[in-house]
């Protein structure tokens, strides 16, 4: 296994210098916060991840989750994950003080768990989710509630999931059929179904809470009937004491990837005495829960990137290790009495290395500057910028999920390319990698579901403000590139990609216009690849500005070869990635609509 899985300098600099986490700071809420303990927070995250993570993080591929008499197994590690990540903050690290946190805003946190994602996947997860549950109760349950599940949540002592998907709904969640049935006792009795359950049951936690979405009887049909429920493995007492509760675990799904983080099948109520406990009003569950969904879309981005940077620096570190061919003299032709190159040295190998790393840094950036609209969006003291951010951070949340995960997988199978055979072999750690990172473009939403959203929805959210704010803030970027000359040139290219992105939708939203929507939204994937070039794009100028900057200013923080590295690979993403937005620009102005040909003789 490689010896480095994430670059804590870059992290560092994208989240201090990039995204200018100082601003964050002067919001009163962080106010006990600065630069300096923020880093401090940082490094102890890394000494963790490198002591508890990373050397497991093969081994809990070999020994993956498993059911067996009725409950999951899984490796040791997950102890130390939720006990000492607890102790350490590392779950309750968003939330307010009152509530047992640490109030640091999101962009340290997802710095924090991106180094987690990048030292072993399967980790973090169980953390994550708990503090996604905690966040539902801790913002729109009862006072009770909170007070009971909450604080054992926060140490990492109790676990916490969301239970969203049925057997027979997928991701259709109009069509779940779990039943919530009042009681006169301030419960309902729940009872059904879930599956996909990330965390869902193991034995280092002596209580899970579960956030379930559910239908009470009687309540409308579709989305709109759906409520909200907290309903633990274990209920409390009158007197604290943990009673079962009438939740099964029924299995576990053995996967291709992620095996050390479960899979679980549950059922509820099998003996009629699962209690359930409302969430909120009756029907509103899923607004709830789609509410904390953008904190779950940029988790996801997040994992699939800090996946991709294990990746890179496995394939990285073979590339220099790696003897094999020898370097053609002027003649065109080899000198066999020359000692064999080093696999780096050949061009198509560190073209391949900086795919790796353009994707890897470009998509890290992007989602780094997702988490800084989500602190502005909630702690900026005026409204109206409080709305704008919101705005920005919906535009860019599809493509801050999908990019990372399907470039991921794109950048991953380039470095089992950079290891040729060795990259096919159990023995290298890329082939894991490669499983791993293959789940996130179906998490939280697919790519085809994401790809809907950001045309359907988002382009022309609030007739067209969210795309127009979006691009006042790419075109102020590429304005201050053009203050640079070595910039210039790049933020010509993206100011035309612009024009590009606003010629493909005069071209599209006329379908949407006349209600022919599967017209509007047959290309809606392609046109997610289209934008997600687009927006890294922008993502590696802003990189590039950044860096412009700390060069001319003498910034000492770093090397100047760390600087000049960012604007070779800002030079390599727009001379080699964002072009291909050229042939994906072709396919969404075709005439064509194959796709949506009824004759099934087209695809028989």
């Amino acid at each position: 296994m490689a010896s480095k899985y994430v670059d804590i300098s870059t992290i560092k600099y994208f989240m201090n210098n990039v995204q200018e986490l100082d601003k964050i700071l002067t919001s009163e809420r962080f106010e006990d916060h600065n630069i300096e303990s923020v880093d401090m927070f940082i490094d102890s995250v890394k000494q963790f991840a490198d002591r508890e993570l990373f050397p497991y993080f093969k081994e809990m591929d070999e020994s993956p989750a498993h059911y067996k008499d009725g409950s999951i197994n899984v490796h040791q590690q997950v102890e130390r994950m939720m006990k000492d990540g607890g102790a350490m903050g590392l779950i309750a690290a968003p939330f307010d003080y009152d509530d047992g946190g640490l109030q640091l805003p999101l962009l340290v946190h997802t710095a924090a768990n991106y180094i987690l994602d990048a030292a072993n996947n399967h980790l973090p997860g169980y953390s994550g989710l708990t503090t996604g549950a905690a966040e539902l109760i801790i913002e729109f349950a009862s006072k009770e509630l909170k007070e009971k599940y909450t604080p054992k949540m926060l140490s990492g002592e109790w676990g916490g999931t969301m239970c969203l998907t049925e057997p027979q709904a997928g991701s259709s969640l109009s069509d779940i059929i779990t039943k919530a049935t009042p009681t006169n006792e301030g419960y309902y009795k729940i009872s059904g179904q879930k599956i996909f359950i990330s965390g869902g049951d193991h034995q280092y936690a002596e209580n899970i809470v579960h956030l379930l979405l559910a239908r009470i009887e009687g309540a409308p049909a579709g989305t709109k009937g759906i409520s909200l429920f907290v309903v633990p493995k274990m209920r409390l007492d009158e007197t604290g004491n943990l009673l079962p509760n009438d939740v099964t675990t029924v299995a576990d799904f053995e996967k291709m990837g992620q095996k050390g983080y479960c899979t679980t099948h549950l059922g509820f109520g099998d003996e009629d005495n699962c209690h359930g406990y409302l969430v909120g009003d009756e029907n509103k569950g899923l607004h709830y829960m789609f509410l904390m969904m953008n904190g779950a879309r940029i988790a996801v981005g997040r994992t699939a990137s800090a996946i991709a940077s294990g990746a890179y620096y496995a394939s990285l570190e073979y590339a220099k290790e790696r003897p094999q061919g020898r370097k053609l003299s002027s003649d065109g032709k080899k000198d066999l009495n020359e000692k064999q190159s080093l696999i780096i040295e050949h061009p198509d190998v560190r073209r391949m290395l900086m795919l790796q790393k353009a994707m890897v840094e470009g998509s890290m950036n992007l989602i780094f500057k997702a988490a800084k609209y989500f602190d502005l969006q909630h702690n900026s003291p005026d409204e109206q910028d409080r709305h704008k951010y919101h705005t920005l951070l919906e535009m860019i949340i599809p493509v801050v999920k999908t990019y990372p995960s399907e470039a991921g997988i794109y950048s991953i199978n380039n470095g089992l390319q950079v290891l040729g055979g060795y990259g096919f072999c159990s023995d290298f750690i890329l082939q894991q990698y490669y499983r791993d990172i293959r789940i996130c473009s179906i998490y939280e939403g697919t790519t085809g579901i994401q790809s809907q959203d950001l045309l359907g929805r988002k382009m022309i959210l609030n007739n067209g403000e969210g795309a127009r704010l979006l691009m006042e803030e790419i075109s102020s970027t590429i304005n201050e590139a053009k203050e640079y000359n070595e910039l210039r040139e790049w933020g010509l290219c993206l100011d035309n990609k612009l024009k590009e992105t606003q010629k493909i939708l005069f071209h599209l939203i006329p379908f949407a216009t006349k209600g022919d929507y599967e017209r509007f939204l047959a290309d809606a994937s392609v046109f997610m690849e289209f934008l997600s070039l687009v927006l890294v794009g922008w993502s590696w100028l802003e990189i590039g500005v950044a860096s412009k900057r700390s060069i001319i200013t003498g910034d000492k923080s770093h090397e100047t070869d760390f600087f000049e590295s960012k604007l070779d690979t800002l030079e390599y993403f727009y001379a080699y990635e964002l072009p291909k937005t050229i042939g994906l620009s072709e396919v969404i102005l075709h005439p064509s609509s194959i796709t949506i040909k009824t004759d099934k003789k087209t695809i028989s």
